[in-house]
């Protein structure tokens, strides 16, 4: 695989199509699905099946999107609410330093483009977030939410 870097750990499903310059490690892709340029997907990600996850866009531990999910551009995931670089004692922090909290994508589901996704959220089946929002909150199934933060926009449909 020319300019890509997939560890030996990555599980991916069969047809998956990856564009150049894409960071996979110990993460898990289904079936069909596309992933585009400069995308990094970190250890214990779950992709579900025919998803589309849009160039620059960075999937973290603890992400789960599930099957027929679009992601747009520059889409970033966050899974630590307090991030520091140190201990109070100044020494790195490692693994055992922190918790990762998870973050759902349900079916159907579709993120715009230069979307933050606070951790410890579910965007629901089938929910829409508009381009450059900032999700905080759960997002139910079949709403369309946007801003910063987002909020309520209207159901899909």
């Amino acid at each position: 695989m020319k300019n890509r870097c997939v560890a030996d750990d990555v599980k991916l499903g069969k047809d998956v199509f990856l564009a150049n310059f894409v960071n996979l490690y110990g993460c898990t892709v289904g079936d069909e699905t596309k992933i585009g340029s400069f995308v990094e997907i970190q250890k214990n990600a779950f992709i579900g099946r025919r998803c589309k996850i849009s160039s620059h866009s960075f999937v973290c531990e603890g992400v789960h999107i599930a099957d027929y999910c679009f992601i747009g551009h520059g889409v970033i995931f966050i899974n630590d609410i307090f991030p520091r670089a140190t201990n109070p004692d100044g020494s790195m922090q490692t693994d055992r330093d922190w918790k990762v909290i998870e973050t759902h994508v349900e079916e159907y589901a579709s993120i715009g483009s230069n979307v933050t996704v606070m951790a410890g959220v579910r965007i629901g089946k089938g929910a829409i977030v508009g381009a450059g929002s900032v999700v905080t909150k759960d997002v139910p199934s079949g709403e369309i939410w946007c801003g910063n933060p987002a909020v309520f926009l209207r159901k899909v449909g």
